[in-house]
């Protein structure tokens, strides 16, 4: 009888890069953009798509222009790691217009939006194919598999790497006003699940994401509104499981009213007493908090952690819909 074929994984945890400062030498690193965007598993079987973000949930409605991928790759059976990105009239990735794409889940709305603000998703990794877990095999491997099995599409594109002068790409990146770049030792595997120093990611404009754990009503003209989020991030050096919810400030500016609104709807249902942080946040801040449950995830950017560990000059970016909020920890400076 014939050798059952292997079954395809029903779920992969991504691989993902430290923080850190570029390589003094590059010998050995890889050089990749850091895209601003959603990451994705993409599951390719037999001309089928299913999409996951990088904390599993299953994101193929959203993304319909994205379907083609899968056919266009024969009787394949694939595993892919990409990022899903849409662009600015610029022509750089604009995370904000990506927002409502990924909070789509109705597939008619999810097809009025690929019409009015299609997506492309970069595909940058291999990690199964036909029965044959590749994840052991050398990146550069990889990439040159990847290379011949995925060819450029109308909605998805292969990006090639950059052997060396990472000081010089980063400085090219920082003037086009992009977010960074991600270094890969061109002989690593990857590490299914893990937070691994052979990717690094060097950025231009510091970003975290951060758990909001609360709100503060606003003031002024935005005295019917959201004033404020409180935000933090779980320190897994303190205690058990992912460690206490850390408190690390709040963020004022940054919103869109439409995106208040939806911030508002969202938080309402998970309303709680008392505050999720530990310790919790200064008396002022404490005693006008509307406190919820943490577990929504959003990415801020700003300008340094103080020394007392809150952000300073925060901005809001956006809600994380593919983020997990128990593996949301404060990310090393570069």
């Amino acid at each position: 009888m014939p050798t059952p074929e292997p079954a395809m994984p029903g779920s992969i945890q991504p691989m993902r890069a430290t923080t850190g400062a570029t390589p003094t030498d590059d010998t050995g690193w890889a050089y990749e953009m850091k895209w601003d965007g959603m990451r994705a598993i993409a599951f390719c079987d037999r001309g089928e798509l299913r999409l996951a973000s990088s904390n599993g949930n299953d994101a193929t409605v959203r993304f319909p222009e994205l379907a083609p991928l899968a056919p266009s790759l024969g009787v394949n059976r694939v595993i892919l790691d990409g990022e899903i990105i849409t662009f600015a009239p610029d022509g750089r990735p604009d995370f904000g217009l990506l927002q409502h794409r990924m909070h789509t889940s109705n597939a008619v709305a999810a097809a009025e939006g690929a019409a009015a603000q299609p997506v492309v998703y970069a595909v940058f990794d291999i990690l199964w194919l036909d029965g044959i877990d590749v994840t052991s095999v050398p990146y550069l491997e990889r990439k040159g598999l990847l290379g011949r099995l995925v060819e450029q599409g109308p909605t998805w594109t292969v990006p090639q790497p950059e052997l060396g002068s990472g000081a010089a790409l980063l400085t090219a990146v920082a003037d086009r006003g992009l977010e960074g770049l991600i270094a890969k030792r061109t002989d690593s595997t990857y590490e299914i699940g893990r937070r691994s120093s052979a990717w690094r990611k060097l950025k231009v404009r510091r970003r975290q994401e951060l758990v909001i754990g609360g709100w503060l009503p606003g003031e002024g003209n935005r005295s019917s509104t959201l004033g404020a989020l409180l935000v933090g991030y779980h320190d897994p050096s303190s205690g058990s499981g992912s460690g206490p919810l850390r408190y690390a400030g709040r963020v004022g500016t940054g919103f869109t009213d439409r995106e208040l609104g939806e911030l508002l709807a969202a938080l309402a249902p998970i309303a709680r007493d008392a505050s999720p942080f530990d310790p919790p946040p200064p008396g002022p801040v404490s005693r006008h908090a509307r406190w919820v449950d943490p577990t929504i995830v959003a990415e801020f950017a700003f300008a340094e952690w103080t020394a007392d560990g809150v952000l300073r000059h925060p901005s809001y970016l956006g809600r994380r819909l593919d983020k997990d909020p128990s593996r949301v920890v404060r990310e090393p400076s570069p």
